[in-house]
């Protein structure tokens, strides 16, 4: 599957709520005297878009700013929309970082690498990426390639060594594994391999 990060532990309701807590500054009348409807209107699509996207999982800043792009939503509206929920703490890029990494590295057994592409991809700051991923550290990063490898090995009993080795040095670079780590992980499990092995 897909994965997800772990589910987001926020009340979308407590965002609706933080919402009406404090009224909105008075809006002067339109000078051209048009009824204020459609851009009222447009402002509660909007929240219901977002509001909806929430639900069951956080997301960054830009895939919530795509999504009202796609639904043709007002940037001024859109803008002042985004700003009022990170306000409200509905949108946390930081927190969504921490729990894409989290999620993602446990499922898939991504690494720094590939994290920070995925994270880059969502629109989340470099710097702010590089601390949800710095939760990983280089201990947990080599036991899980080393459970990624021992998977893998099963299903390559019948080749020789050489192609073990470029297989799996090869699927630990796609997870975004660094050359020195995947090749060291990878020369252990099949040294380890051929000790269990009983001699022909």
């Amino acid at each position: 599957m897909t994965s997800e990060p772990g589910h987001w532990q926020g009340d979308v309701r407590l965002g609706v709520e933080a919402w009406g807590a404090t009224p909105p500054p008075p809006v002067a009348p339109p000078a051209d005297g048009e009824a204020e409807g459609p851009d009222a209107d447009a402002e509660s699509v909007a929240r219901t878009i977002l509001l909806d996207q929430l639900t069951g999982r956080a997301r960054s800043r830009k895939e919530l700013a795509d999504k009202l792009a796609q639904k043709n939503v007002p940037e001024e509206i859109a803008t002042s929309l985004l700003d009022r929920f990170e306000e409200v703490g509905l949108i946390d890029d930081a927190e969504f970082a921490r729990l894409w990494v989290e999620g993602r590295h446990a499922a898939k057994g991504l690494a720094p690498r590939a994290l920070a592409q995925e994270l880059r991809r969502k629109g989340v700051d470099d710097e702010v990426a590089r601390e949800a991923i710095d939760q990983i550290d280089t201990d947990e990063q080599e036991a899980t390639a080393r459970v990624l490898v021992r998977k893998k090995l099963c299903s390559l009993a019948r080749f020789d060594d050489a192609t073990k080795t470029r297989r799996l040095v090869g699927l630990l670079a796609r997870r975004g594994y660094a050359p020195g780590m995947a090749h060291a992980v990878v020369r252990d499990e099949l040294s380890a391999e051929a000790e269990e092995s009983p001699s022909l």
